[in-house]
């Protein structure tokens, strides 16, 4: 309350994407990506489902040079010839990539008893020799299975070899209050419709040095299903962060903006998402699967969405769940994970067959983007890393 005794309304300054924005798809117009071929689609690791990657970056968000090539995380987890059962199962993966090569280097966190059942996507930063780990803690050790979600953090010390060892004891980053963000302690759910309150990914304001975290969140007070939020917090001491109000909503629009993340470019603020098509809600206008984001001037400025609608690339008509998760490096190089490939228009509703036969779980081919003001395409070249 303000000490004129008017409660304020502590979204007002949170930028929306709205109906209007999305209405402006058009399905001819939008960048896609290439066609996932059986080649592209064969596991890195046999037996190992990949997904959700990120690179080790540096403060500026590019990406780290280690060992010769750079280091990446991704969520893995056994192939129980079922993909869903990934998500009960995830651990971060730990993969050196050079010279297009990539090696497996083992789980990223050692193996000890947890609160937290499971392992979600974040980020990792790199400075000196010190490694930090921002991820999502996932459901609870004593009651398996829920979607009870938690921002942690680690920090290792990097090996020559690329390895990270020495790690700190994990601790939480940041404890959701419930006053900008629903608490997302859910024990039942399914995917899709959960509330979020996590993917954290570092992002150093290069305007002044200040630290935050982003999020993927639930916008608290919502009386929509679907409100889905880019949360932030502010570092605010050596351990500690300070919960903000959003950046971004979408309330009664879509339910998920996952993997939330942010590019400073050209003296402009991109931020980016992903999202699915049946996180929309389906009353109103519905994109389909694909990474959208929109563009500052400021980090807390007015954001508009990029290429007027917010759609930066999705998955060709004809594939239209190929890949999934796009994350966007300072380079503007772009990675994403095999999802399901090669449907060739059949449904994947009621055939766990098709989703365990269809299902890459591995990493997709880079692409990169190109950036004009508040315009975004696709870059034509070949792309190289490592």
């Amino acid at each position: 309350m303000a000490k004129d005794g008017l409660i304020r309304n502590p979204f007002a300054l949170t930028s929306a994407w709205t109906h209007e924005h999305v209405s402006r798809i058009q399905p001819q117009d939008f960048p896609a990506v290439g066609l996932i071929s059986e080649l592209q689609a064969r596991p890195l690791l046999p037996g190992i489902l990949l997904w959700d990657m990120w690179p080790v970056q540096l403060p500026d968000g590019s990406i780290a040079e280690i060992a010769g090539g750079s280091l990446w995380m991704a969520l893995g987890a056994p192939d129980r010839s079922d993909p869903g059962l990934r998500h009960f199962e995830a651990r971060i993966r730990l993969l050196r990539l050079k010279g297009n090569q990539w090696r497996d280097l083992g789980w990223a966190l050692p193996d000890t008893d947890y609160a937290f059942e499971r392992e979600w996507a974040g980020t990792a930063l790199l400075k000196g020799k010190t490694v930090s780990l921002f991820f999502t803690a996932a459901g609870r050790a004593d009651r398996p299975g829920g979607y009870q979600q938690r921002l942690f953090e680690a920090h290792g010390t990097l090996q020559p070899d690329g390895h990270i060892a020495h790690w700190s004891d994990l601790r939480e980053s940041v404890v959701n209050s419930g006053d900008f963000y629903d608490l997302a302690d859910q024990q039942e759910g399914e995917p899709g419709k959960i509330t979020a309150f996590r993917d954290p990914a570092y992002f150093c304001d290069p305007a002044d040095g200040q630290e935050y975290l982003l999020f993927t969140a639930s916008l608290a007070g919502s009386t929509s299903e679907y409100n889905g939020a880019v949360g932030i917090a502010r570092r605010s001491g050596q351990d500690s962060w300070e919960l903000l109000p959003p950046l971004l909503h979408a309330d009664g629009v879509n339910n998920e903006l996952e993997r939330a993340h942010m590019v400073a470019r050209d003296g402009r603020y991109y931020l980016f998402w992903v999202t699915q098509a049946g996180t929309f809600d389906p009353a109103g206008p519905i994109g389909p699967t694909g990474l959208y984001g929109m563009v500052s001037d400021q980090l807390f400025g007015d954001y508009e969405p990029i290429n007027g609608s917010g759609l930066i690339l999705a998955n060709p008509r004809e594939e239209p769940s190929q890949t999934y998760s796009w994350h966007v490096t300072k380079e503007l190089l772009v990675s994403s994970f095999v999802d399901h490939w090669g449907l060739k228009g059949r449904s994947l509703a009621n055939d766990s067959q098709l989703a365990a036969e269809s299902f890459g779980g591995t990493p997709a081919p880079f692409v990169r983007l190109v950036l004009d003001g508040n315009r975004a395409s696709l870059c034509g070249d070949l792309v190289h890393v490592g």
